[in-house]
């Protein structure tokens, strides 16, 4: 058996685990994907046939798979040696924290919103993994559906208005400071 802190210790003296990097990243492109398609799937017609035989099923799949690359996150997290705290003001370090706990938070909301949307809709066929059907624990209801759907949709821009804060954060701190420590990039690079 493997060490987990060990197979997920650092390059570097201030840089993530390669694993945490990794899914960083990967869950970055994933979430961006998963807003595009949110997008184009509920502005397209319903006689689409795309809409609901490729764009829903994706959607919900790859909502899973963000879901779930947040729980392994959060787990290497947990057990692996993170780089020390970045050099910043201290209104700038409270503030990072704040965003990246409501990011996560927002990782885990939004998916279950969309889950349990998609379980209380009286049309709908369920949530699939890429396939393999998952078990609907919520019972039919229209109007727990639009409450869902109303928390998915709040949730998720409230999401992207988060990332967007933390992008510019990042690049800030790249761009704009004039102290290296306060690069916060390259930890995650």
């Amino acid at each position: 058996m493997t060490d987990l802190t060990a197979a997920n210790a650092p390059t570097g003296p201030d840089k993530y685990p390669v694993a945490l990097r990794v899914l960083h990243w990967l869950r970055a492109i994933l979430i961006l994907g998963l807003i595009a398609a949110g997008w184009t799937m509920t502005s397209l017609d319903d006689g689409t046939e795309a809409k609901f035989a490729q764009f829903y099923p994706l959607h919900k799949s790859f909502g899973v798979l963000v879901f779930l690359i947040v729980l392994v996150q959060l787990a290497i997290r947990s057990a692996a040696r993170l780089p020390p705290e970045p050099v910043l003001p201290a209104h700038e370090r409270v503030l990072s924290r704040v965003v990246h706990i409501a990011i996560y938070v927002l990782l885990l909301a939004v998916p279950l919103m969309g889950y349990a949307m998609s379980s209380t809709y009286p049309d709908s066929d369920g949530v699939t993994l890429f396939g393999l059907p998952l078990p609907e624990l919520l019972p039919k209801s229209e109007q727990w559906f639009r409450v869902f759907q109303f928390l998915h949709k709040v949730f998720a821009y409230s999401l992207l208005g988060l990332v967007g804060l933390h992008v510019a954060g990042a690049l800030k701190h790249r761009f704009v400071d004039a102290d290296p420590q306060a690069d916060v990039l390259r930890r995650m690079w």
